[in-house]
């Protein structure tokens, strides 16, 4: 042993310990009676959520989106006075990302995939995008798994604004005039 350990080690060595008297165990406290078993109610199953429950969220989401391309779809956002303007192209001239979105919203709302292509084709990605999530959602609902989550790295964040931008800025320019609404 080296002579750190020797000082550690040395009250556990059994030449270190000092011979003392045992000292007699005490008596063990008397034991409680054994309760006599009785047939006890069968466990009843931890109720999960309903599946009409776990729909609510996913149908109520599903219903939103529904009235509102409803709604855009009966008024019609190429008549002026209905919407407001883009308060961007409004001050500035230049088409936001969400620039023609309601219009879009409007070609989609009537089966027009080319008009709403025209109109915005960002928006138009981002409809398909909210169907595939909610499919997704509704899918996992119905089977009780969990709630889909979007979550996505810095670089797909990074490339969905880059991809936004260069979005903008072709609309905005004399070549990408079929981008614009």
């Amino acid at each position: 042993m080296s002579g750190d350990n020797q000082r550690v080690d040395a009250p556990h060595s059994p030449s270190a310990v000092p011979s003392v008297a045992p000292v007699p165990p005490e008596p063990a406290p008397a034991a409680a009676p054994a309760p006599v078993p009785v047939a006890a109610p069968a466990a009843a199953p931890v109720p999960g959520r309903s599946r009409l429950r776990r729909l609510a969220r996913p149908g109520l989401t599903l219903a939103a989106a529904g009235l509102a391309f409803a709604y855009v779809g009966t008024v019609d956002p190429n008549e002026p006075g209905h919407y407001p303007v883009c308060p961007l192209f409004r001050v500035t001239g230049i088409l936001c990302p969400g620039c023609g979105g309601l219009r879009s919203a409007h070609a989609f709302a009537h089966g027009d995939l080319i008009t709403a292509l025209g109109a915005n084709a960002l928006a138009v990605a981002g409809y398909f995008a909210f169907a595939g999530f909610m499919v997704l959602w509704l899918v996992r609902a119905y089977r009780g798994g969990p709630t889909p989550r979007f979550v996505l790295r810095r670089p797909y964040w990074w490339a969905l604004g880059t991809l936004a931008l260069v979005f903008v800025v072709v609309r905005n320019l004399p070549f990408g005039a079929a981008l614009a609404p």
